[in-house]
């Protein structure tokens, strides 16, 4: 084993993925623990969200607010739908799904609404304000600067 690991790099802190991806499960997890009582995973809450402020959208577009892939985004409306949160119907273009939150969605919402405040402040005030600003406003710059993972053109590999 110790052989192995004289051929390795260490990339433990520099990583970004792995920084990212371990900071992530650990929200999450917080995220997720406070939110059972509502039954709703951060996620949903997060997709609940989105389809309240904004109203319906199509998948492509809820994917591309929600920077996730529409498989992804598929498997995490299907519980939602299932539960009558929302409604995929048919959109302007009949091949475009429209999501549509539901009655009961928005009210679920609003039960989960405190459970989400409640943990957003314990981990600011653990965090710091300031700091968890600017954690914010650093993981959105990733969102904007260029670097595109669904990209058509294949990465550079050796």
């Amino acid at each position: 084993m110790a052989k192995h690991r004289a051929l390795l790099e260490d990339i433990d802190g520099r990583c970004n993925f792995l920084a990212a991806r371990q900071a992530s499960r650990y929200l999450t997890a917080a995220y997720d623990q406070a939110l059972s009582p509502a039954n709703l995973r951060a996620t949903q809450f997060s997709i609940l969200y989105k389809l309240a402020r904004n109203g319906p959208t199509t998948i492509g577009e809820l994917a591309a607010a929600m920077a996730m892939d529409r498989t992804t985004l598929a498997s995490n409306l299907k519980p939602l739908e299932r539960d009558g949160l929302l409604e995929l119907t048919p959109g302007q273009d009949r091949r475009a799904k429209q999501v549509v939150i539901t009655t009961a969605g928005v009210s679920r919402y609003r039960i989960a609404f405190p459970l989400w405040q409640a943990v957003q402040t314990e981990f600011e005030d653990c965090y710091g304000q300031k700091r968890a600003e600017e954690l914010r406003n650093s993981l959105r710059r990733v969102l904007i600067s260029g670097f595109n993972p669904w990209a058509e053109n294949e990465r550079n590999l050796p």
